[in-house]
């Protein structure tokens, strides 16, 4: 706590409203990208403190809350098979695929392990070697590293009872994708400081300069959310955009270059399908074709699934800015993190699950 203390003091915070206050002459709508940087605006109460004409939208940056229907049920279908081990982050059992989640497959009898790391799922496949050992290889590129590393070890150790379930994905092509909407009222970007200190900040610049509005890429402490936003509406209020480095602590300009290249070592990118937002050209990562023995969509023949989403689930309008959760018609009713009608309620980083957890009792009596 003592480490953490210099970026939640409150008389700082209090100087930083008052500025922000001071600036704020006109309506802004700012969109935080990543979940950890939604669950701090929550947690602390930061958008209530800032002047009413500031919007804070959350953005699809939540990885379990992106990962496809047809991702989910193909991870069922597979979780299934008598010989599979399928291994998991423990936020997926809930998400719901198109008639069932993981939690109810494993109920039917699929033989689930949660994992915390991608080398627990390694671990898994060394002491079961005559089970198949399939690990749902999920995230944006913070996690991608580490699934890197993981599908290099295998290789190395010459398994051949070890798949990836691959669904990886990048944020600057979904930015793009929310900016060419037509829908879009995002005026700035509060960045994805995790990510970045992984990617750095390059990918970003030619969003700044093709779409023309601010990037201040932060952490995740409430400073570091309040210093963003001030910098965003600074740079509104000159009418000069740039991408900005707030996060200084952790990210770079070039970010983690042995990260990157085994990210290139093992993945290409590829087209991929959202949840809630859609078919995103060259929005993800995939195997490469030294890896393919390893894709468990070819061991398994489980690809080229189309699946339609819940029409009650509005999931993508909050993933997209447009809504907020407790505009929802189900929210906290039917739809709650044990019955959770969409992935946004599930994730511990997701928007929906953010508001019940610290805001339940007030929105849901809002009109």
């Amino acid at each position: 706590m003592e480490v953490l203390r210099p970026f939640r003091d409150e008389i700082k915070a209090k100087s930083l409203i008052d500025n922000i206050k001071a600036l704020t002459t006109k309506p802004v709508n700012i969109m935080e990208v990543c979940g950890g940087q939604t669950h701090t605006i929550l947690k602390y109460g930061i958008e209530d403190l800032l002047p009413e004409n500031i919007k804070l939208l959350h953005g699809p940056g939540c990885p379990v809350c992106v990962t496809s229907l047809e991702a989910i049920d193909m991870a069922i279908n597979i979780s299934l098979n008598k010989d599979v081990i399928f291994c998991t982050y423990g936020d997926m059992l809930r998400v719901p695929g198109s008639s069932m989640d993981l939690f109810k497959a494993k109920a039917l009898g699929a033989n689930l392990k949660i994992v915390y790391s991608p080398l627990d799922a390694l671990k898994v496949a060394l002491a079961n070697p005559c089970k198949n050992i399939v690990f749902f290889a999920i995230g944006f590129e913070t996690t991608a590293p580490a699934n890197a590393m993981l599908i290099l070890q295998a290789k190395k150790l010459n398994l051949k009872n070890f798949f990836v379930l691959c669904h990886e994905v990048l944020v600057p092509p979904i930015i793009a994708s929310l900016l060419e909407s037509k829908e879009s009222n995002v005026q700035a970007f509060l960045g994805p400081g995790h990510v970045c200190s992984v990617m750095g900040l390059h990918e970003y610049e030619h969003l700044v300069h093709n779409y023309q509005l601010p990037i201040v890429v932060t952490g995740f402490e409430p400073l570091d959310i309040l210093e963003g936003i001030y910098a965003c509406v600074q740079q509104l209020n000159n009418n000069g955009v740039r991408l900005e480095n707030q996060y200084t602590r952790a990210v770079t300009q070039d970010g983690n270059i042995p990260a990157q290249q085994a990210i290139k070592d093992v993945f290409e990118v590829c087209d991929r399908k959202w949840r809630g937002l859609g078919f995103i050209p060259k929005s993800g990562l995939s195997l490469n074709s030294q890896f393919k023995d390893f894709d468990a969509t070819i061991k398994f023949k489980v690809d080229n699934l189309d699946i339609q989403e819940s029409k009650e689930c509005i999931s993508g309008e909050i993933l997209r800015g447009l809504k907020k959760p407790y505009e929802c018609e189900f929210f906290g009713t039917k739809c709650t993190p044990l019955n959770p009608l969409g992935a946004t309620m599930v994730s511990s980083e997701g928007a929906c699950s953010a508001y019940y957890k610290y805001r339940q009792s007030k929105l849901t009596a809002s009109p």
